[in-house]
């Protein structure tokens, strides 16, 4: 099963092709994007870029497809297709009316920069501030970033987690929690979606949501994008200095902390130190084959193994101490019972239908009872109990059994052919939600009503 949260989370390619053609040109304008960009590409592309890097005059795009054999002429139109698409390759007029590619100037030099070294340097090493004496060692980081990170997924599942608003805002801007006037924000089905997801693709798709709304928030978006590609090449345990930050990346420094991107001590603090969760956002864990994500995964917390029992008498046990998997648990089950290492819920309809109710679908629940199955469940088949899993089908099917729409109610007509005419009238406007000829009764939506009203008008006064 595909995840809708994982169809639309874009891998960094199909972000970057999205964006205004200005915007694209000016974050070239940093070798640090022109190196994660190239990083990124396909393996082919990747030869193509290096073999036009040092080339002035512009190739006829026909002795550029002479580079691969006839078979292979597909993978050379992707090739082609993904290098003018993130504008790495322009087109060109040549003599005799030929076409032809040449590399993107302001790429190439950059590229060229990054490759071979010269240039500004890219970030400013704590070491011009001195030691550290609040060091931080790689194993603290880890330990940090996941923390930081199992607060906003806490904070999702109802668990009481202080975050920002601004935090809040974007979690209900992005579509994974819904906000009613005076409640508390809670879970949607696509938030239930994303919690399903493995951390990397998480951070990814959450920072994807972030960048849409930073030209609302008055940041400039080659600005962070740029930092973002940066801290891709930072080093782990490693302090950076924050001189020279304009007031918007400062702010976006205080927001990639509260996402366990950054550690920094104090807000004020002069330096700061990129965690793995920031090295590996934009060193490609979007693609799947990327052994970034294995980075990820590898840090405490991120890899959970199989915890779960279902029992046929619709028991969970969860073995489990994280709050964060417990909390996941309670949302479509009731808690009876917690003990230091284990929980026992029991599944019900009325806490499936409460689940149900908030956009989390009997898919979806099997989907997670299934993939988080305790390895002894793993040797029997099917994993779940069928009992269980037709038991939440049928409970969400009992609760949609009815669907309700608003409508105008017409009946009393004189006629059949009073009937008729303005039934007729209501499915030719597409607004007619129900009819019952033999009693002469029909509903129509509010929207069309009043067309519907006027049409009858003027049908009585010209019969």
């Amino acid at each position: 099963m595909k995840l809708r949260v994982q169809l639309q989370c874009k891998n960094l390619h199909e972000y970057l092709r999205e964006l205004n053609p200005e915007i694209l040109d000016r974050l070239y304008n940093h070798p640090a994007t022109c190196l994660a960009v190239y990083r990124e590409l396909p393996s082919l592309a990747k030869n193509y870029v290096m073999r036009m890097l040092f080339l002035d005059q512009p190739l006829p795009q026909a002795a550029v497809a002479l580079w691969v054999k006839k078979d292979s002429q597909r993978d050379h139109d992707d090739c082609v297709s993904v290098l003018t698409g993130l504008r790495l390759w322009h087109s060109h007029h040549l003599q005799g009316g030929l076409q032809g590619y040449i590399l993107n100037p302001v790429f190439k030099d950059n590229l060229g920069t990054a490759l071979l070294g010269g240039g500004a340097q890219w970030a400013d090493e704590g070491s011009t501030l001195g030691p550290d004496r609040h060091a931080r060692d790689i194993e603290s980081l880890d330990r940090y970033a996941m923390e930081r990170w199992e607060v906003i997924l806490q904070f999702m599942v109802g668990s009481p987690s202080a975050v920002s608003q601004d935090l809040a805002q974007l979690l209900i801007q992005a579509g994974l929690m819904k906000s009613e006037a005076g409640e508390a924000p809670y879970i949607t089905s696509a938030g239930f979606q994303f919690l399903l997801l493995d951390t990397a693709s998480q951070l990814w798709y959450f920072t994807l949501q972030y960048l849409k709304t930073a030209q609302s928030r008055g940041m400039d978006l080659v600005e962070i994008l740029s930092f973002l590609f940066q801290l891709s090449f930072s080093t782990l345990g490693r302090d950076y200095s924050v001189e020279g930050m304009s007031e918007s990346l400062l702010t976006f420094l205080q927001h990639l902390r509260e996402f366990g991107l950054v550690f920094q001590r104090k807000r004020k603090s002069r330096r700061y130190y990129p965690t793995r969760l920031a090295i590996t956002l934009a060193a490609g864990v979007t693609n799947s084959s990327s052994s970034s994500s294995s980075n990820i995964a590898s840090i405490p917390g991120t890899k959970d193994a199989g915890f779960i029992v279902v029992e046929t008498n619709y028991r969970i046990y969860a073995y489990t101490d994280s709050e964060l998997q417990i909390a996941l648990v309670a949302l479509f089950s009731e808690m009876l019972y917690r003990f230091p290492n284990v929980v026992v819920a029991q599944l019900t309809r009325e806490s499936v239908q409460q689940a149900i109710a908030n956009g989390i679908t009997a898919q979806q629940i099997i989907h997670f009872l299934r993939t988080r199955a305790h390895p002894v469940l793993l040797t029997q088949t099917p994993v779940l109990p069928p009992t269980i899993t037709d038991q939440i089908r049928l409970w969400e099917l009992e609760r949609d059994r009815l669907q309700f729409t608003e409508g105008v109610l017409y009946n009393q007509f004189l006629s059949q052919a009073d009937f008729e005419v303005l039934r007729d009238r209501a499915q030719g406007l597409g607004c007619l939600v129900w009819q019952d000829v033999a009693h002469r009764v029909m509903v129509v939506t509010p929207h069309g009503h009043s067309e519907v009203k006027r049409f009858w008008k003027r049908q009585r006064s010209h019969p």
